[in-house]
């Protein structure tokens, strides 16, 4: 055969090429063929119309950003428009640890901007990859600092810093927020809602540095918060707070506080405390700091409670002003107890057992009563109940029902022992004697028109029970300390012992509560000294020369006219004698 003859033989007679397959096979490689494009339709399908928005949120949360627009807190003023607490702006500086890049110089020189040692900012960049707050508050001047550092990752957001400009004189007063501007005590916490407002928020488009490249809109706008004006006249809580802190130290005291009250309208002029903080720098505070004792601490009240103990007496007709009362030996038992006075003084009437501050007097006056009009008279004054003057802490203290006293309980409790009340409580109480006997209601806040009262006692039995407050105050009373030349002036001393353990032992309570021009009452202040350590411990040689220098001082900020002739009494300090 020659060879051209086999070049005539045709490619598809090869019979590897004849060997056929069957037909299913084409046809369900066609069939997946098929269903890989019905599947690729069905996802298009899937993630372009039922997977849109999700898939858009998504994405933005890749590019785009949510920032918070932080509401200006409101202001606080005193009375007088002072500004007590205000918002600074600052800034809070963040980072995202895995997109930080920096040289160690750079790091502790932020380290040293932000106040941090280096240890502790390595440390708060290992914590979370993702986000970690550096410093916040932090001032405008430093923050620029950082910002020229151009750290990557490192990045900062505004917000406010509160700013208290009058210090320690107010802090129990305004109280503080803490770093999220969040009222932690004082007004800052009772008005915190009114105070803080509502934050905004924006929306931006950030690039992977984290800078905004574009603004894409408001989301909510802020509304910042809302001013508030306190009753507290700050020059007369400046001379307050002065006079505490003095007494405390001449006296080497554990405490003190004083409260200054408008006679006229309950207002509160002035709430001082030592020891006090500064809120600006709380660095390292101590509970003692921190206890606004005007409110919080409850004490036995001793003989300031005796005008009560009198006017009950004189309301439900037991006695008249000139009734004559036997206190000698200066001593009564009742049952196993006996009672004593620190000075005896025999025959005394009702206005000189105030005088005098006579335990046997006053007790002898209370068991001419029952003890359920005793128990209601401190009910009406608001002993055992919190009062409501819209501020934090405010306690009720301790009135215990009158169906469990023993005859010596309902003595005691008429000069100021069994029962406990706040200093602030003390002083609302006496606005029974300067309202010609109805009890006005306290308030933190400025008012435009005085509140309505509630009567206790009638106007007669007030005003007679002024008068022994005046004779108590006076050269042969127990707070001849008290005086101030130029105003009449009414109040009671009081001095109680401690109780530690269940009983009581050789530390006091030295405290004064009163009011001036008795002609015309225009403020009560109560003074409250805690455990005098300097020899005296008498109300009045500890606590009336503190009420005398704050209402004189008081007095003349008002523009109160004077009311009595301008001579100063000088009383020696060895002259004051009082009883428990």
């Amino acid at each position: 055969m020659s060879r051209n003859a086999g070049r005539n033989v045709p490619f598809a007679s090869n019979p590897l090429l004849r060997v056929k397959l069957p037909a299913y096979r084409s046809q369900v490689v066609m069939l997946l063929v098929a269903l890989a494009f019905v599947a690729l339709g069905a996802r298009a399908v899937w993630l372009q119309v039922f997977s849109q928005n999700f898939l858009q949120k998504q994405g933005e949360l890749r590019y785009t950003r949510t920032l918070e627009l932080p509401a200006s807190r409101g202001k606080i003023f005193d009375r007088n428009g002072v500004v007590l607490a205000s918002s600074l702006p600052a800034r809070a500086v963040w980072a995202i640890p895995d997109e930080v890049e920096a040289d160690p110089q750079r790091l502790a020189a932020l380290a040293k901007l932000l106040g941090l040692e280096r240890r502790e900012l390595a440390r708060k960049l290992a914590e979370d990859g993702s986000f970690v707050y550096l410093k916040r508050q932090v001032e405008a001047a430093v923050a620029e600092q950082v910002a020229a550092l151009k750290i990557p990752g490192v990045h900062q957001q505004r917000e406010y810093k509160r700013h208290y400009p009058q210090g320690e004189t107010f802090a129990h007063v305004v109280g503080f927020t803490n770093v999220e501007d969040v009222g932690q005590e004082g007004v800052e916490l009772a008005k915190n809602v009114d105070l803080a407002g509502r934050s905004g928020s924006r929306r931006v488009i950030r690039d992977r540095l984290g800078r905004v490249i574009e603004d894409v809109g408001a989301v909510r706008e802020p509304h910042n918060g809302n001013d508030l004006a306190l009753s507290i006249d700050g020059k007369i809580q400046f001379l307050a707070f002065e006079a505490v802190r003095e007494a405390v130290r001449a006296h080497k005291a554990k405490a003190g506080a004083a409260v200054v009250i408008d006679a006229r309208s309950g207002e509160v002029l002035a709430l001082a405390n030592w020891p006090t903080y500064n809120p600006n720098q709380r660095g390292e505070l101590s509970g003692a700091q921190l206890r606004n004792r005007v409110i919080t601490d409850t004490f036995e009240p001793g003989s300031t409670m005796k005008p009560f103990t009198a006017a009950l007496a004189l309301e439900l007709g037991k006695v008249r002003p000139d009734t004559v009362i036997q206190t000698a030996p200066g001593r009564l038992t009742i049952g196993a107890h006996t009672i004593g006075d620190a000075h005896p003084h025999g025959a005394l009437t009702v206005e000189e057992v105030v005088q005098k501050s006579s335990n046997v007097g006053t007790a002898k006056l209370a068991l001419t009563m029952p003890a359920q009009k005793m128990w209601e008279m401190y009910t009406a004054l608001g002993l055992g109940q919190a009062p409501r003057i819209g501020f934090p802490g405010a306690v009720a203290g301790r009135v215990r029902p009158y169906r469990s006293w023993r005859p010596i309980e309902q003595a005691t409790m008429s000069y100021g022992y069994g029962l406990s009340v706040s200093l602030l409580q003390l002083a609302r109480a006496y606005t029974v004697f300067t309202g010609d006997g109805e009890l006005l209601p306290l308030t933190m806040y400025k008012i435009d028109a005085p509140p309505q009262g509630e009567r206790v006692v009638g106007v007669q039995t007030a005003r007679a029970v002024r008068h022994m407050l005046e004779l108590a105050a006076g050269p042969g009373g127990t707070a001849p300390q008290a005086q101030i030349a130029g105003y009449r002036v009414a109040g009671k001393t009081g001095t109680a012992h401690k109780r530690e353990g269940g009983k009581y032992v050789n530390k006091y309570l030295s405290s004064f509560v009163g009011f001036a021009p008795v002609s015309d009452p225009r403020v009560i202040v109560a003074v409250m000294v805690d455990e005098p350590g300097a020899g005296k411990y008498y109300g009045g040689q500890v606590a009336a020369p503190v009420f005398a220098r704050i209402v004189g001082d008081s007095l003349r900020t008002l523009r109160v006219p004077p009311d009595a002739p301008l001579a100063q009494l000088v009383v020696p300090a060895e002259a004051v004698k009082e009883s428990m």
